[in-house]
């Protein structure tokens, strides 16, 4: 009995050195992409004379909305949690003084040129590096769309919205290495052996996830569905009017692939006409393609219910014109910041007339697949037909600044 106990053990730990293995090959084949710019690198503080007006094109209401957002989100860690402006560190409680104290500011509500001159006195200002090392940000943007939902499949809502299911494992490869620190990967349990997850061509076309539990909800439209996928979250109207909240939770661990990018490279959009509403336009006109041209991006979202949202990658609600995504490994998360870009104007047909350069101060509370590098933002325009249409079109070059009460003694 006790040599089968000790065979048992052996054939135990044998399996476990083989999925150990297993995982460090599969580490060690994944493409290696490096940084260019970190976290100490990707902001340079700025001198008084580089600041930017500090105009503001919304109302005090809403900063605060999102101040109080970003106040929720610090109140709840450790007050010495370290934040990253560039190469210099403040900590959490830092943060929530220096909320604060911009908070006091705005309440006054002061001109441009006083907010401008108290911001010289009493803050820090810290620019994004950009894509080019000279502050170059490409702005993006993203709303949160309304769906026609059920909570049960029928003809009229046949298209499935996933929860996370059972067999999805992430797994912390530096917890197995130190030189893996920072890589994941993601992925199913088959036999003791872990495998990628389902492609969106698996889920979607070959049904691979059907009947196995993790339907949370059935939606009418699945152009709007796949969009939900990349926004990440929305609201999902039931037929009795009940209004559903759907948030972001988990994904494949598939490659993102812009179908954007395909229909430019397929000449079917040209490149200075694309958006998502042309995209949209597509689809509708050729409903045989839709599938495959969805299926060309493997990436695929599961979601939660959520009581209010959208929810940001710091656990807080988004406030519509004042919530921005960018590369949370590189930026402060729930900084205050201020953004220099262009919004568009929009004609009483929903049609954009024109783009006007504005200034506005934004809070950092999210993130995206897509975001990545200190040349990259997305804005957070809310919900409705104005959002819709701004998120879908917007992609201009702007500058992003973050902001930091000074220490006192500094002042």
């Amino acid at each position: 009995m006790a040599k089968m106990k000790e065979e048992g053990l052996d054939v135990r730990h044998t399996r476990y050195l083989v999925l150990l293995g297993l995982l460090v090959l599969l580490a060690a084949c994944l493409p290696r992409v490096k940084p260019s710019v970190t976290a100490p690198q990707a902001l340079v503080k700025i001198r008084p004379h580089q600041f930017p007006d500090f105009s503001d094109d919304m109302s005090y209401d809403t900063l605060k909305t999102g101040i109080d957002q970003s106040l929720y989100y610090l109140k709840r860690l450790d007050p010495a949690t370290p934040f990253c402006f560039g190469p210099d560190t403040f900590t959490a409680s830092h943060l929530v003084e220096s909320m604060k104290a911009f908070d006091k500011l705005m309440k006054q509500s002061p001109s441009a040129d006083r907010v401008r001159k108290a911001i010289q006195t009493s803050f820090w200002v810290y620019r994004s590096v950009g894509s080019d090392g000279r502050g170059k940000v490409l702005f993006t943007g993203y709303y949160e769309p309304t769906l026609q939902g059920s909570l049960h499949p029928s003809p009229d809502y046949p298209y499935t919205v996933y929860r996370r299911p059972e067999d999805w494992v992430s797994i912390s490869l530096g917890l197995f290495n130190p030189k893996y620190a920072g890589e994941r990967i993601i992925g199913r349990c088959v036999n003791q052996t872990v495998i990628p997850y389902f492609s969106r061509e698996d889920i979607d076309s070959r049904r691979r996830l059907r009947q196995k539990g993790c339907e949370l909800l059935w939606v009418s439209d699945r152009v709007d569905l796949f969009f939900l996928h990349i926004q990440g979250s929305g609201r999902v109207v039931l037929e009795d009017g009940t209004v559903l909240h759907v948030n972001y939770d988990c994904c494949n661990g598939r490659p993102y692939r812009s179908i954007g990018n395909l229909l430019i490279k397929k000449a079917t959009i040209p490149r200075d006409k694309m958006s998502m509403q042309r995209i949209r336009a597509h689809m509708r006109d050729h409903p045989e393609d839709v599938q495959r041209i969805f299926n060309h991006n493997e990436s695929y979202v599961f979601f939660r219910l959520v009581d209010q949202g959208p929810m940001g990658a710091i656990e807080v609600v988004l406030t519509s014109g004042r919530s921005v995504a960018t590369d949370l490994a590189l930026f402060p998360k729930g900084a205050l910041a201020f953004i220099q870009t262009q919004k568009p104007l929009v004609g009483e047909h929903g049609t954009i007339q024109s783009w006007e350069s504005f200034g506005r101060f934004v809070l950092n509370q999210d993130t995206g697949g897509v975001i990545r590098g200190p040349g990259r933002a997305d804005l957070f325009w809310g919900s409705g037909p104005y959002a819709q249409t701004a998120a879908g079109h917007m992609k201009h070059e702007g500058a992003l600044f973050f902001l930091v009460l000074k220490q006192v003694d500094e002042k």
